[in-house]
């Protein structure tokens, strides 16, 4: 088992240092990383905390999952892998204008 932690249905009002004081109460909190907005600057609802073990995560989620913080009910559970995403996007699309003639014919 893994000792990096998702942690989701935050409140927008949580920051990091809430975080922190929460799991470092069932461990040694080695990283706290609470996801921002990059238009708007505010939290996403969700982050990650790593745990200095594997055996201080799971007590971790025994302990917090669906506990309340900041008024919600938390969801804690093992970080999965971050998937590679395919493409680079900006890739060019093919668009055709329809005549007048072509107007159902798709």
């Amino acid at each position: 088992m893994s000792s990096k932690l998702f942690v989701g249905n935050l409140s927008f009002d949580t920051t990091e240092n809430d975080l922190q004081d929460a799991f470092a109460a069932h461990g040694t909190v080695t990283e706290t990383n609470l996801l921002m907005d990059r238009e708007t600057g505010r939290p996403r609802g969700f982050g990650f905390i790593t745990m200095s073990s594997a055996e201080e995560a799971q007590k971790a989620i025994e302990a917090l999952n669906g506990s309340q913080l900041g008024g919600r009910a938390l969801t804690v559970n093992v970080a999965k892998p971050r998937e590679e995403r395919g493409g680079g996007g900006g890739g060019r699309r093919e668009f055709r204008v329809r005549g007048n003639g072509d107007r159902n014919r798709y």
